[in-house]
């Protein structure tokens, strides 16, 4: 043998012990006469399988440049293609007598071609063709001037790809036809499974030729495979399959290549061997003579019909037990093919269409098989037959039911020894594998505690997460859902919940941060507290992490979040049976996935424009749809193909789609914009319509059959439900909706949007602008109505099949369920980030998906939400931080005022409901005052703190009584005013200094002690007694209301007071409103000073230096920032610095610089001494909303409502750096929304910004540091402690967020 090929043996030595089965490679080396019958039985005579290995390369290396060649075609032919690389540039060159030595009569340098293209060798047994072998070749010769294709067909085990094979195993052939060399591509049938990988590495290789982004995730299903691939052939390899070349093709289907061009031969195989050939290959694979053979080989050869894939297989199989020819034959006539193994010689992946049969997977049956090996005593060998006996099975079977759970089993193991010392990375080649199946693999081995630790690991999670996406994560717990159960339900539950509410999230590129989402689980949750452990590490070196404090307080009411389109969700809609979700929107694509995990079924792109509509047959097999290029589809559910496209009679957008209820009398209703030819029936069968709907002028938005199919009820932009017989299609009740809108204008009609029909068919529900009716059917009274917010209006309704619930989807995205039957609105299901298009019940009640422009699908447990009474917070919010505590003033959907206090937002306050929309907040900076702005332009003040001469003095003694409860002390205290009786609350030691109350019954009278800071507990009240002795106390707050009212009332402002804010004194509040006009209060008395100037709306302003100066900038819609004096009234500065509106504005910390945004697209920087401007700063795409000085004044931050984030040099006006992502997201934005508010650290090191989420940036680098996803979006504003430690927010559906940096 060559030095260098030598060489290369033993280098790669280690690595070849470790991987290849000698027994495998023996074969074809025996074949190919360079190892002999002794050489075989020396190898195998090793104990293990790395011995056998290591004294196989041993016997290599002692022999000549053949056996080199030989090793390295048999690794290709057992597809260890990675190993064989290994080999591959060290290959040795032969003599010609070295060629002309080879036993099979092909020289190597032919060999050695086939091998570099890939084509496989001669099975261990070969029986020639000749006659069939001569027509290929000449076909093939008359291809020699021009491309062309030679199809060899037949079916599945006819031995077509060992014929294709041996056809190019041709020297002349290959220097007349293939003089560059032959490729063998597998194109065939495989395991979905391997197929899928094989799709996702095509995937890969594409784009990266394409230059694509190298993070974009692999396709996670066949389906997307299959879309992504057609996108590339279609859009970036148009030519891919016009190869200009010799093509020969095997396949079962004889039209494959009707559809490619250039010359066409084709050439068909018999379907079996002839007896005397088939009893030829059995004799070669039991080293016997045709002759000999037992009497069943004959019977084997007639049962399979001589199909030389099934005859190779048993022969291989009886090579290696000679004594099972009865029972091969027997599991053959019984059908039985599951026990019939695959002989790993031979290379076919297509056994199941040749055999029925499912290799290498451990059967359900066989599950109850293993657990009943747990009775057997530990590490004792149970012989084959004893489990026979217990299982009830042949011999044989137990010994293949064995086999396949060690295989099980050492699949676990090696994965285990081999990642031992690293783990598994997304950077791993095999990592693909590894993720989509180690579950699997230990699942089918019994390892129910490795299972449990595998899926029961955050970093698990977060790995396949990355690569696969949420859906095949949350279908692992599904599927191993009783295994992990018998460890421990709860941690299942946690991690299921975990992935199902932030799947959508785990879909975005870049990729998030998985540790950060895990900080936002309940605290006893296990993935919190796993990565509890991991951020607090990651902390102490430097990252930036974010713990939602007061999140057990709130709870998504979400049971899943599906991202399943690039676009608008326009409609989603429930199979019959449940199990399954299809959605359509503005992508032009069909998707269907399981109602349980969201993991995708189908996604076909079935139209070429924006989808409106889909819908489930009865039957679940077909699913129609509809779109605004005018077509109605109908498709497979279960192939993804196109059935049927119905006639284009609509000539306007088709709204909606919808199949008749039951399968007595299948029709499709469909319904346009179309003038009056609006509403149509198609029988499914047949492609034009079977009737038309005459009776509306205008468009139909939606149609809806009733419960038992024989009315039609349709909705429609001329201010109409009619309701139509669907045997004779006329008219049988018309109801005129905008009747019921007395106010409305007579030429705009209310446009009725969709109808319900109530379970028992009595009542026809339908919705029109902010408002839903129910009326009786047989009567048209209407019976109830049902109005929402008069600021959204009613996009869908939907009544549940077995209850009197009915959901409401609402342009404010939020999802509302009422009861149809006293019109009390019963929940508010909040979480969608834009309008909520579609709403629908599952065929039992017990789920509600919506859909959304926002992306997404979420699916809600309906008596999860019915039950649920969480009140909803506004963003208009004030927060006071006091070193380690903090007070907030927040307004509730109540329209009531809430003080929180400490870490955990517990309600120290709540006052009665106001009359008028609460619009803005304020406290004053002691926590002592409180006050409010209305949408009617009052502004209500509440004092609670007393001064001195207004206190009640106690004089004498105090008592304090400690008691243990539940494990818990409490501090109880007593006194005694002058009037009336106390209620005196009690709260642990460790509850917050202003969660102690003591009210007097007669609200003279509000005290509160003030103790040690810490978390809350659960208060226990108490009334207490008039004491008859006197008490004093030492208190840190006394909080006192006035006498016969709550609430000192200012008027003055006409339109909606948009801001207010106390001075450093406490008793001046200045007020801005939509009235233009600013007010500066003095709220004790009422005086009043009144600042005009603005001529529109002035929404915010800020007290400049207030320590020290009474001036205040104001700015304002109209294009102007003013300066003014607060005690004299007077304007100090006009400044008209942009010709649209001013949305925000800000001064610098040395007061010598002023900024202003604004609505057309720039930023400015003003000299607050000259008031000239000094930078104008341009870039922006979108409306400047918000800004930002750093403390040391050197650079300015500004956000716009596209989503980016800019920071400039102050020292020359230059952009430093532009913050933001490297995509849009579902809002369209780079940020979630508009920017909103930004806030530097005191170091000037981080920016924190609100959008549709929190980010915090680094200043030097303009990078993301951290993202954290609220549950709702457009986030108004945020509060930063002054160590930038506590944030705290209000996002859009009332969630309060009060949050902390970790490790500070």
């Amino acid at each position: 043998m060559e030095e260098r090929a030598r060489s290369c043996l033993l280098r790669s030595k280690a690595t070849l012990e470790q991987d290849i089965k000698a027994s495998y490679l023996m074969d074809h080396m025996i074949s190919d006469g360079v190892l002999t019958n002794d050489d075989e039985e020396k190898v195998l005579s090793k104990a293990s399988r790395k011995d056998q290995a290591a004294a196989l390369v041993e016997l290599i290396l002692v022999k000549d440049n053949r056996a080199y060649i030989s090793f390295y075609n048999a690794l290709i032919r057992e597809s260890y293609g990675d190993l064989a690389s290994l080999l591959h540039s060290d290959l040795p060159l032969l003599t010609p007598e070295g060629e002309k030595s080879f036993t099979n009569g092909v020289s190597p340098s032919v060999q050695a071609i086939l091998s570099v293209g890939g084509v496989p060798q001669r099975p261990v047994v070969f029986v020639n063709r000749p006659d069939l072998l001569a027509v290929i070749r000449e076909k093939l010769f008359r291809l020699q001037e021009v491309p062309g294709w030679v199809t060899v067909f037949g079916m599945a085990g006819s031995g077509k790809s060992v014929i294709a094979a041996e056809v190019v195993r041709d020297h002349m052939l290959i220097k007349t036809c293939f003089p560059d060399g032959v490729h063998w591509l597998s194109v065939g049938q495989c395991e979905r499974a391997d197929l899928l990988v094989r799709m996702q590495s095509l995937c890969f290789r594409l784009e990266q030729c394409q230059s694509f982004d190298a993070s974009q995730r692999p396709p996670g299903s066949l389906e997307e495979a299959k879309e992504r691939l057609r996108f590339l052939f279609l859009r970036r390899f148009p030519r891919f399959f016009d190869i200009q070349a010799r093509v020969l093709v095997t396949t079962r289907n004889r039209v494959l290549t009707d559809s490619v061009s250039g010359t066409k031969f084709e050439v068909a195989v018999e379907n079996g061997l002839d007896e005397e050939k088939a009893m030829e290959i059995l004799a070669l694979y039991v080293n016997g003579k045709a002759q000999k053979l037992p009497e069943q080989a004959r019977s084997i050869v007639s049962e399979c019909k001589g199909s030389p894939l099934v005859v190779s297989l048993i022969g291989a199989l009886l090579r290696e037990f000679p004594d099972r020819w009865c029972y091969y034959l027997r599991q053959l006539r019984l059908k039985q093919f599951k026990r019939i193994r695959k002989s790993s010689s031979y290379d076919y992946d297509a056994l199941d269409q040749a055999m029925d049969s499912s290799l290498q997977v451990l059967e359900p049956e066989h599950q109850e098989l293993y657990r009943d090996l747990s009775v057997m005593q530990k590490d004792i060998k149970v012989p084959a037959k004893v489990l026979s006996v217990l299982w009830g099975l042949e011999l044989e079977e137990v010994e293949d039911v064995l086999q396949e759970f060690e295989l099980h089993k050492k699949m676990v193991r090696q994965y285990q020894k081999f990642f031992k010392k690293r783990p598994l990375s997304s950077r791993d080649k095999e990592a693909l594998y590894w993720y989509q199946f180690l579950p699997y693999h230990m699942a089918k081995a019994g390892l129910a505690k490795e299972l449990c630790t595998l899926m029961f690991s955050l970093d698990w999670v977060k790995e396949k997460a990355q690569i696969m996406g949420s859906a095949h994560l949350i279908n692992d717990y599904v599927e191993y859902r009783d295994i992990l159960d018998k460890e421990n339900s709860d941690v299942r539950v946690q991690f299921q919940e975990f992935l199902s509410l932030n799947g959508h999230q785990l879909e975005q590129r870049p990729f998030p941060d998985v540790l950060q989402l895990a900080l936002s689980q309940p605290t006893n949750s296990e993935v919190y507290r796993q990565a509890w452990m991991q951020v607090q590490n990651g902390a102490s070196r430097g990252q930036l992490y974010i713990d939602w404090v007061n999140k057990n307080s709130e709870s998504s009411l979400s049971r899943l979040v599906m991202q399943p389109h690039q676009g608008p969700v326009y409609y989603a809609c429930f199979s019959k049976d449940g199990s399954k979700i299809a959605s359509c929107g503005g992508n032009k694509a069909l998707r269907v996935f399981k109602a349980t995990t969201g993991e995708k079924l189908q996604e076909i792109r079935a139209h070429d424009e924006d989808i409106m509509c889909c819908a489930f047959s009865p039957d679940d097999r077909q699913i129609a749809t509809c779109g605004s290029d005018r077509k109605v589809k109908l498709w497979s559910v279960e192939r993804g193909d196109l059935i049927r496209e119905f006639e284009a009679e609509h000539k306007e957008q088709i709204n909606h789609c919808m199949f008749t209820n039951t399968g007595r009398r299948v029709l499709l209703a469909t319904c346009s914009d179309d003038e009056y030819t609006n509403a149509k029936l198609w029988n499914p069968n047949k492609k034009i319509s079977q009737n038309t709907l005459f009776g509306h002028n205008e468009p139909v938005n939606h149609c809806c059959f009733s419960p038992n199919d024989a009315y039609l009820a349709t909705s429609s932009s001329d201010g109409t439900l009619k309701l139509f017989e669907v045997s004779s299609t006329n008219i049988w009740k018309s109801i005129n909706v905008d009747d019921f809108f007395p106010e409305s204008d007579g030429e705009i009609k209310a446009l009725v949007k969709c109808s319900t029909w109530s379970a028992d068919g009595s009542r026809i529900i339908c919705a029109a602008r902010n408002t839903v009716f129910v009326f009786d059917v047989e009567t048209l009274d209407m019976l109830l109505e049902m109005k929402t917010s008069r600021l959204s209006t009613v996009q869908y309704c939907h009544a549940c099949p077995n209850s009197s619930l009915l959901a409401v989807a609402l342009s404010h995205y939020t999802v509302e369920l009422w009861n149809f039957e006293n019109s009390k609105k019963q929940a508010e299901c909040n979480g969608h980030l834009s309008w909520v298009h579609c709403v629908q019940f599952s065929p039992d009640g017990s789920l509600l998906l919506s859909s959304s422009d926002d992306q997404t699908i979420r699916l809600w447990e309906t008596n999860r939400v019915h039950t649920s009474s969480a009140v909803a917070l506004k963003r208009d919010t004030d927060v006071l931080f006091s070193g380690s505590d903090l007070t907030i003033v927040v307004p509730d959907c109540s329209n009531r005022v809430q003080v929180r206090t400490g870490s955990t937002g517990a309600v120290l306050f709540e006052s009665e409901e106001l009359q008028s929309r609460i619009r803005s907040t304020c406290i004053s900076r002691n926590a002592a005052i409180v006050a409010v702005g209305c949408e009617n332009g009052t502004v209500q003040v509440q004092y609670l703190l007393c001064s001195a001469s207004g206190c009640i003095v106690f004089s004498a003694g105090h008592r304090w009584h400690e008691q243990s409860s539940a494990g818990m002390r409490f501090r109880e205290v007593f006194f005694c005013a002058q009037a009336g009786v106390l209620k005196v609350t009690q709260l642990p030691l460790s509850a917050g200094w202003r969660a102690l109350e003591l009210l007097n019954l007669h609200r003279d009278l509000v005290l509160a002690l003030g103790i040690e800071a810490g978390r809350e507990g659960d208060c226990i009240y108490a009334e207490l007694k008039r004491w008859s002795f006197k008490i004093s106390i030492a208190y840190s707050h006394v909080f006192e209301f006035p006498r016969g009212k709550e609430w000192v009332e200012l008027t003055g402002h006409t339109k909606t007071v948009h801001h207010c804010l106390f001075t450093e004194d406490k008793e001046t509040l200045v007020t801005s409103s939509e009235d233009s006009t600013i007010r500066v209060w003095k709220w004790r008395t009422g005086e009043c000073l009144l600042l005009e100037g603005h001529r529109e709306a002035v929404r915010k302003f800020q007290l400049l230096n207030s320590c020290s100066s009474s001036h205040l900038l104001s700015w304002s819609f109209d294009g102007t920032v003013k300066m003014w004096d607060l005690n004299r009234g007077q304007m100090l500065q006009d400044l008209a610095c942009h010709e649209s509106a001013v949305l925000s504005c800000d001064s610098s910390c040395d007061g010598l610089l002023l900024a202003t945004t604004s609505a057309d697209r720039t930023a400015k920087v003003w000299n607050s001494s000259s008031w000239k401007m000094i930078f104008l700063l341009k870039g922006h795409k979108d409306c400047v909303r918000s800004c930002r000085f750093s403390w040391d004044n050197k650079r300015l931050a500004t956000g716009d409502d596209n989503g980016e984030i800019r920071l400039w040099s102050m020292l020359d006006g230059a952009l430093l750096k532009i913050c933001s992502r490297d995509s849009k997201d579902s809002m369209d934005s780079l940020h979630g929304g508009w920017v909103t508010d930004l806030h530097f650290s005191p170091d000037d090191k981080v920016l924190v910004s609100t959008g549709g989420y929190i980010k915090w940036w680094s200043v030097e680098t303009g990078e993301a540091l951290q993202t954290f996803y609220t549950m709702g979006a457009n986030l108004k504003r945020i509060h930063v402690s002054s160590d930038f430690s506590t944030f705290v927010t209000v996002d859009a559906i009332g969630v309060l967020y009060i949050l902390k940096r970790v490790g500070l």
